[in-house]
């Protein structure tokens, strides 16, 4: 799961995907970085924080972190949050064209949000929530997704 910071949407991803893995038993890992290391080491948004807790989650375990170069090899999926995202993993990743197969748009999996962007709530207090439950609606099509290939 990466956004620009890692500290409002992907540690939200990070965290609905991890209690899915959890009630679903699967043999999954999941993982949230930022296409910057701006907050590097940092909690979670309080706003995100804030949010997840409404829905019963704890995501105060995560820290930000920046990309590495080895997470493309290492995960299967790299999702990003927007299409700005997209396009900076893209990049990033330039000397292994062949693994961007595995970069993808989050709300490509989603039902209600297909291929638009999770806008980044940081300047807006209100658009959290909006945020959790787009987030929800694609992890939800992920794993749809990922049950109809087993």
């Amino acid at each position: 799961m990466v956004c620009l910071g890692n500290i409002c949407r992907s540690p939200l991803a990070e965290g609905i995907l991890a209690e899915e893995i959890l009630h679903q038993d699967l043999d999954w890992s999941v993982d949230s970085a930022g296409t910057s290391g701006w907050h590097a080491g940092e909690l979670p948004d309080k706003r995100s924080i804030d949010v997840a807790k409404q829905h019963k989650l704890d995501i105060t375990s995560q820290r930000s972190r920046k990309i590495r170069t080895t997470d493309i090899e290492h995960f299967d999926l790299i999702l990003a949050m927007d299409k700005q995202n997209l396009q900076d993993l893209k990049a990033y990743f330039m000397k292994d064209p062949h693994l961007h197969y595995k970069i993808k748009l989050i709300s490509a999996f989603s039902n209600k949000f297909q291929d638009k962007d999770i806008p980044d709530p940081y300047y807006d207090n209100d658009g959290f929530e909006q945020v959790f439950e787009m987030l929800q609606d694609c992890i939800k099509g992920l794993l749809q997704t990922t049950h109809n290939i087993r």
